[in-house]
C-alpha cells in the first residue's frame, strides 16, 4: 500500500504556523512610521540624498521582515515626489531587497519582496521593469565573473586573497560560492551602457542601479539588523570607506549624495544608529526578528 503524502495533518500544520515560532511577518506601525519621516528629516539636513537613506531602511526592514513597512516607507519616501519617482524609488527599494539575499538569505527577500510589489498601486507596479538583467550567458558569463572579482577586491583588498584562502581552508567551495554567485551573479551590477535587446539582457536601468557605496551601505544595514556579526559589519564599514579611496564609488550613474560624508566616522556612526532605530521601532523594543529564537511555550 503506498502512502499518500500530499495533505499534511491538522496538528502538523498547527505546528508550522504556532504562534511561538514566529511564522508570520512583522507588522507595520505608527512608530516606526514616525522613525521613517525622522530619518528622512535627518538625512536632508546631513546632505544624505534618497538613495542613499531609502537604501540603508530598506536594507535594515528586509532584515526585520516587515512588508507592509516597506510600503509605509515607500509612501514616506515619495510624499512630495511625482509618478516618475515613485516608480524609481520602488525599483531601488526592489534591487535591494534583491541584494539582501546576499547578506539576509533567500526566503526574507521572497516574501518581502512578493508582499511590496501586490500592496504598491497598480499604477507604479505596473510602471516597473519587467526584464531580467542578471541573465548568465556564455557571452556574459566571463564579465560577469570579472566584475565579481573586482567588486570583492574593492571592498576587501589588501586583504582579499588572504580572506580568499581563509575562506577555502574551512570549505573549498565557499570563496566560489561566495564569488561566483554572490559578487559576480547578484552583488556586482549588470551593464549599465548596453541597450535593452532580447539578445542582449545583461542591461540594467539607472533606477535600479544599487552601485558601489549604496551595496556597502545595504551590507551594514542588514548585518547591523541581524546581530550577532560584529566582524562582517566591520568589515563592510572598512568597504564603504575603500569605495572612496580607490575611486570606485565614481562609476557612472552611480554616484551617491551624501556617501563620502557615510564613509566618515561620523556618517557611519549615523548608519548604525539609523538601523538601531528602525530595529527598535520595528522590534517594540525587543530587538531584531532575523534569528531571535523560539518563544517560550506558555
Amino acid at each position: 500500500m503506498f502512502c499518500t503524502m500530499s495533505k499534511l495533518s491538522g496538528p502538523l500544520k498547527a505546528l508550522i504556523n504556532a504562534p511561538h515560532a514566529r511564522p508570520g511577518p512583522v507588522a507595520s506601525s505608527k512608530r516606526v512610521a514616525a522613525v521613517y519621516n525622522a530619518i528622512a528629516r535627518d538625512a536632508a539636513s546631513k546632505g544624505v540624498g534618497l538613495p542613499a537613506w531609502l537604501s540603508i531602511s530598506t536594507a535594515a526592514t528586509m532584515t526585520m521582515n516587515s512588508p507592509d513597512s516597506l510600503l509605509e516607507l515607500h509612501r514616506i519616501a515619495n510624499v512630495s515626489g511625482d509618478q516618475s519617482q515613485k516608480v524609481s524609488s520602488a525599483e531601488l527599494m526592489r534591487e535591494v531587497g534583491l541584494k539582501c539575499i546576499s547578506f539576509n538569505g533567500i526566503p526574507r527577500s521572497i516574501n518581502c519582496l512578493g508582499a511590496f510589489y501586490t500592496g504598491l498601486p497598480p499604477a507604479i507596479s505596473s510602471a516597473m521593469s519587467r526584464t531580467p538583467s542578471r541573465n548568465l550567458t556564455e557571452s556574459s558569463l566571463k564579465l560577469r565573473l570579472r566584475r565579481g572579482i573586482g567588486l570583492w577586491k574593492s571592498i576587501y583588498h589588501p586583504f582579499d586573497e588572504k580572506l580568499t584562502t581563509k575562506l577555502a581552508q574551512s570549505h573549498p567551495d565557499l570563496p566560489v560560492h561566495i564569488h561566483e554567485s554572490h559578487y559576480a551573479a547578484l552583488l556586482s551590477n549588470p551593464s549599465s551602457t548596453s541597450s535593452t535587446s532580447a539578445s542582449n539582457p545583461d542591461r540594467q536601468p539607472p533606477s535600479q542601479r544599487v552601485g558601489r557605496v549604496l551595496t556597502s551601505l545595504v551590507g551594514i544595514s542588514c548585518l547591523r539588523a541581524q546581530t550577532g556579526v560584529g566582524p562582517q559589519v566591520l568589515s563592510h564599514v572598512f568597504g564603504l570607506r575603500k569605495a572612496y579611496e580607490n575611486g570606485s564609488y565614481d562609476a557612472d550613474g552611480e554616484q551617491v549624495e551624501g556617501g563620502k560624508w557615510l564613509a566618515s566616522d561620523e556618517g557611519s556612526v549615523w548608519i548604525l544608529e539609523t538601523v538601531d532605530r528602525i530595529v527598535d521601532a520595528l522590534g517594540d523594543g525587543g530587538g531584531t526578528t532575523f534569528a531571535p529564537g523560539l518563544k517560550a511555550k506558555l
